[in-house]
This record gives C-alpha cells, structure tokens and sequence, in this order.
C-alpha cells in the first residue's frame, strides 16, 4: 500500500464542535422559544440550498425564523448560532504539527454554510493549517455524495489510496472507501493518533 500524502479533516465533530446540527438549532430554539416542530419543518426545506451555498444566512432565517416578527433582532439569533462553535484545541494543535511536518498535504472536506464556514475557518485558525477548503457552499456539493470527495482528490491531482478522509460519521466515510480513500472514523484524539499511526501518519 503506498504511503499517505494528503489528509482530508472533516471540520464539525473534529475540529471544531458541529456548527449547526440538530444539538444546535434544539439549543437555539430553547434559548429563543421558537417551536421545534415548525422550525424543523421549515429547516428540512432549505437545509440543502443553504449548505450548498445557494441560499445566504440572512435568506435562511428569513425563511426559518423571521417570516414573522419576532421579540429578538436577527443580529440576536445570528450571535447565537455562531456562539455555538467552539474549536477543540487539542485536535488543532494536532493538525498543526503534522502541517509543520511538511510531508502531507492538509485539506478539509465538509458540509457548512457559507457565513458559518468563513467564522468558523477564522474561529479556529484553520487557515494556517489546511491548503484546501472543500466546503459544500462553496462547491456544490455535500456529503456524503460522492463528488465532493471527487473533487478532493481531482483537485490534488493525489490518488485515492495516498489520501487519507477524517470524519466523526460512518456515513461520511462510506463513499471514501469506495473511491479507495483510505478513513478514520474519529472518535477521540487519541485513537486518532493511534489510527493515523497505523496508516504511518507521523508528524
């Protein structure tokens, strides 16, 4: 088996906590009294464009929020939803060091919307860590549909099986392997270093 040259981070669940799934919005609409059944209703409708990057966050509360009027502002809600992303240091660091090493190439693949991914990539520093961003509102696509992973690997131009995907979802993994990635399915950081050193992933 040839060795690893590039490694593919999802951001939500390992690098940063997730920024909007449904732990989230529950949160948010407790904090906000919203009902759940109806803004989940409204949220399954637009949730595709809006990680797709076809809808703006100011549409998707629009659409999801304030199509009625509300007793908190939208800048209220806004500074919520973005409150509840918070990097794991720990796993950065991690990242960074093997950045550091100079013998992988870094990238991401993840589903995010677009506001929430710029914050987000900001929040945690990610921009001095990965040389790749394959977020779906910025191309089109999400996981785990095959052509986001596609177009990691088009992208690099580095074969399936020197490429190595990290995701905290099992479903996100599957059409990796069948691309001939190899996966980790992260479930702490030191089982990830313990599994990225059985690919021969050391800084």
């Amino acid at each position: 088996m040839p060795g690893i040259r590039a490694i593919f981070w999802d951001v939500g669940g390992v690098l940063l906590t997730n920024a909007w799934d449904r732990t989230q919005r529950t949160a948010a609409l407790e904090h906000f009294h919203l009902d759940e059944e109806e803004f989940h209703d409204r949220h399954e409708l637009v949730v595709s464009s809006f990680e797709r990057g076809k809808i703006t966050l100011d549409e998707y509360l629009d659409r999801t929020v304030f199509y009625r009027a509300r007793p908190f502002t939208r800048e209220a809600f806004r500074d919520y939803m973005f409150s509840l992303s918070q990097p794991f240091p720990e796993v950065i660091e991690f990242a960074r060091t093997l950045r550091d090493s100079g013998k992988y190439f870094m990238g991401t693949i993840n589903n995010e919307s677009r506001e929430l991914n710029y914050y987000r990539i900001e929040k945690g520093g990610l921009r001095q860590i990965f040389q790749l961003f394959i977020s779906s509102c910025f191309v089109g696509f999400r996981k785990p549909e095959k052509d986001i992973y596609r177009l990691a690997l088009e992208t690099t131009q580095i074969s399936a099986e020197e490429c190595c995907f990290v995701d905290d979802r099992a479903l996100n993994l599957e059409c990796a392997v069948k691309l001939g990635m190899q996966t980790i399915e992260m479930q702490t950081i030191a089982q990830l270093r313990e599994d990225l050193d059985k690919l021969g992933v050391r800084a």
